[in-house]
């Protein structure tokens, strides 16, 4: 599971990385939380747009938007066959924008935080899913969730499950809606390199989605 995660570039380094046209509005962010908007790239053409989208994918049929908080994650073994997923897995893929994520360790009587990011620091892209769901009102809301996977060495520690992280030669395929067949999207959702990442051991202030600061992917001893 993926619960927590950041994003603290500047926005022209984000724009640059992923060949965006239009450099996006952001501001640092070092707790994102779930049900809060995220920063995810979608494909519009042959072109790529920067949208903030509310983290929780509420399937098209839901009855409320209650139902999105349940799904942050999708799992990436059984997304294809998922009534929430399957539509969205084939059609609607987009790139989560993140620099790091969290996940607790338990640890005797408490759950110790740790910070994950690549070893450059550079940003890089979750594998995600997205959809428009219509409140009996009229309203229109767009979310997505993360996809998850096995854990690599470096969290296997910590936690069982990785969000994954994808190679940038395979955002193109991802974003591509031409790209519909799950064994060609599934061989993309694998764990991604431990040699590339490293994680540390970081204060619990992270715990409240309140607290929002550098102090949150500060290394701490334990």
């Amino acid at each position: 599971m993926c619960g927590r995660f950041t994003l603290s570039q500047p926005a022209e380094a984000i724009a640059s990385t992923f060949q965006l046209s239009l450099i996006p509005e952001l501001a640092p962010r070092y707790n994102i939380a779930p049900t809060q908007p995220v920063p995810t790239i979608l494909s519009e053409g042959d072109r790529r747009r920067f949208q903030m989208l509310r983290w929780g994918l509420i399937p098209s049929w839901a009855k409320d938007a209650s139902m999105g908080a349940k799904l942050i994650n999708a799992r990436a073994e059984t997304v294809a066959e998922k009534p929430a997923f399957r539509s969205a897995f084939r059609r609607r893929r987009c790139l989560v924008v993140a620099d790091g994520f969290y996940e607790w360790q338990l640890q005797k009587s408490k759950k110790q935080p740790f910070y994950f990011r690549l070893q450059d620091g550079q940003p890089f892209a979750f594998a995600g899913l997205w959809e428009t769901w219509q409140a009996p009102d009229g309203e229109k809301v767009d979310s997505c969730t993360l996809l998850t996977t096995t854990a690599n060495s470096v969290l296997r520690s910590v936690h069982d499950r990785m969000p994954v992280i994808l190679k940038p030669e395979d955002y193109n395929q991802w974003l591509d809606p031409q790209t519909q067949e799950p064994e060609q999207l599934k061989s993309l959702l694998q764990p991604y390199s431990s040699e590339a990442m490293v994680a540390y051991p970081v204060s619990t202030k992270v715990n409240n989605p309140t607290n929002e600061s550098p102090e949150c992917i500060e290394r701490q001893p334990i």
